[in-house]
């Protein structure tokens, strides 16, 4: 597929990553941040608190692809249902909550942007990564999922707010899982 000269997913430039992620406790996942001093927004507290946010007992490997919306094929950006369509259809999954904390343990040489460059309100933050992820719930005032950003040289996990409604921008970047998950 093509949008006025661009590739799309699978033909277009991805970042890939491997994963190990499970084995580790909500306490141990926390304490594993603070001992990197990552840190938290409100809304990443509140998952953490919530019963939506589960760990895995057991390790195992994912395979990631950092995706744009345009990526994706919509040059003019596209709700988080019809992102996630799209990508069910190429054959790519959502992510456990978990891997977010996982991919901000490791990814550690995010480049920072200037918050003069920052995006407008209700907007994905310049230079952030949306980790793709189920939605679990209606409530527009309960955070979807996380985002990874770097902030005047802190590595940050944030939670995000979106509703059904939301459009995200071409430009912004997400992290979807490719279909194999291997036990290690």
């Amino acid at each position: 597929m093509n949008i006025k000269g661009k590739q799309v997913y699978p033909n277009c430039p991805t970042i890939h990553r491997a994963l190990v992620i499970g084995g580790m406790t909500k306490t141990q996942l926390i304490q594993k941040l603070q001992q990197s001093t990552i840190a938290l927004n409100e809304y990443a507290q509140q998952l953490f608190a919530s019963d939506i946010f589960t760990t895995s007992h057991t390790k195992y490997t994912v395979h990631t692809v950092q995706l744009t919306v345009r990526d994706l094929g919509y040059a003019k950006g596209a709700t988080t249902h019809e992102l996630f369509k799209r990508a069910s259809d190429l054959g790519l999954k959502l992510c456990p909550l978990e891997l977010a904390v996982y991919l901000r343990l490791e990814y550690v040489n995010q480049p920072e942007y200037s918050l003069n460059n920052s995006s407008k309100r209700h907007q994905a933050p310049s230079g952030s990564i949306t980790i793709a992820s189920e939605i679990r719930t209606e409530d527009d005032h309960f955070p979807k999922g996380f985002y990874l950003r770097r902030i005047n040289d802190v590595l940050w996990l944030r939670g995000y707010l979106a509703d059904h409604l939301h459009v995200w921008n071409p430009g912004d970047h997400f992290i979807f899982c490719q279909t194999t998950f291997r036990k290690t």
